[in-house]
């Protein structure tokens, strides 16, 4: 990977607990959480959701539910949290639905990470998943901005598929940052070596073991599809909306 002093860095954190470690002022952070917030968020603005409003906790979620009319979602261990409408699939926001509503949406992991990215100041959040890889990939190289690819995990532990993903963005962007981060360099070898058998490797990682006792299988198959929700969720004015590039 590139040495270049006049190339912008890139680091990878393998769980919401080491952000504090980082200075982010300046960097563009990409909040990943593949199975399934992320995943859903890409797909809900790729087919017509006016923006997505993250909060962190159920009580916020049904107040701004209130304030704004929008539609309320969310999931605390795969499961709809009572007083919410709808759940963290990316299924129950087909282009039908959501076109020009409001998505109010908080989970167990990724809205979370956001949160604590903002309050660190970070110069800019967007939310990556394979669904919106390649989207992900052409804006950070368009910026040339420091970078901090922020792995959700579960539960503030580590957890394989984020860390694909986080792969699978330095190896299309590589050439272009300054990387001197091991856990970057763990991301991608471990998306090469698994690149080109990603549906059935996934099956052995233990959050699709968790989410498959709920028959969310075909989600997160989905998940892991690239590029079929090319959408650039971006953080801007409290809330997340589709950038146009």
């Amino acid at each position: 990977m590139s040495t270049s002093n006049n190339k912008p860095s890139l680091h990878t954190i393998l769980t919401p607990q080491l952000l504090d470690l980082y200075d982010v002022k300046d960097s563009i952070v990409v909040i990943i959480d593949v199975f399934r917030a992320t995943s859903t968020m890409a797909t809900a603005l790729h087919n017509g959701a006016t923006k997505i409003i993250p909060v962190d906790s159920a009580e916020q979620c049904i107040e701004m539910g209130k304030q704004t009319g929008g539609i309320t979602a969310g999931e605390r261990d795969g499961k709809i949290i009572p007083g919410l409408s709808y759940g963290n699939s990316p299924s129950e926001y087909p282009r039908s639905f959501i076109e020009n509503k409001t998505l109010v949406i908080t989970t167990t992991n990724g809205t979370k990470l956001l949160h604590m990215a903002l309050k660190q100041g970070a110069k800019e959040v967007i939310t990556g998943s394979f669904p919106n890889l390649t989207r992900v990939v052409d804006y950070l190289k368009q910026q040339k901005a420091p970078v901090i690819l922020g792995c959700s995990g579960w539960k503030n532990r580590f957890n394989i598929e984020d860390a694909l993903f986080a792969g699978a963005v330095i190896e299309a962007i590589k050439d272009e940052f300054t990387i001197h981060c091991d856990s970057s360099f763990m991301a991608n070898q471990l998306y090469n070596q698994h690149k080109n058998n990603l549906p059935e490797y996934i099956k052995t990682v233990t959050h699709w073991h968790r989410l498959a006792a709920y028959g969310l299988e075909a989600d997160m198959l989905y998940c892991i599809s690239q590029d079929t929700a090319p959408s650039l969720p971006i953080f801007e004015n409290g809330s997340l909306v589709n950038r146009i590039m």
